[in-house]
């Protein structure tokens, strides 16, 4: 299992990322939430990460909680999402008010990839 995260997995489309808040479904595990839509059509799953302006002024805070969401998805997602077969793309939106360390993150992400593949088998 690849532990890569390229540009083809990386969720870009305004279109999709607007669907995912309209239509999508959603899990939560403090202090991460994450909103899925399953895609029939696409050949890997695809992930974009979000932190809001509201709570973390500085953009380089923004960056580095993003960072920290990035690399807990990448090394946990062969570990769950590759083995239930289905494409998924996902938003992971960072709900917590202070500088998160990254075992907590980490926590989170594995917990919400585990309910994702749970549920949709």
């Amino acid at each position: 299992m690849s532990q890569k995260f390229p540009k083809n997995e990386k969720l870009k489309s305004r279109k999709m990322i607007a669907r995912l808040f309209s239509e999508g479904k959603s899990y939560k595990k403090y202090p991460v939430k994450v909103f899925y839509i399953e895609v029939e059509d696409a050949e890997t799953n695809q992930a974009t990460f979000a932190v809001p302006k509201r709570n973390f002024k500085l953009a380089v805070s923004r960056n580095h909680i993003k960072r920290k969401l990035r690399e807990a998805y990448r090394i946990n997602k062969g570990a769950y999402l590759e083995k239930s077969g289905k494409k998924f793309a996902l938003l992971f939106l960072y709900l917590g008010r202070e500088k998160p360390n990254y075992e907590a993150v980490e926590a989170s992400v594995i917990s919400l990839l585990k309910k994702l593949t749970d549920e949709s088998n």
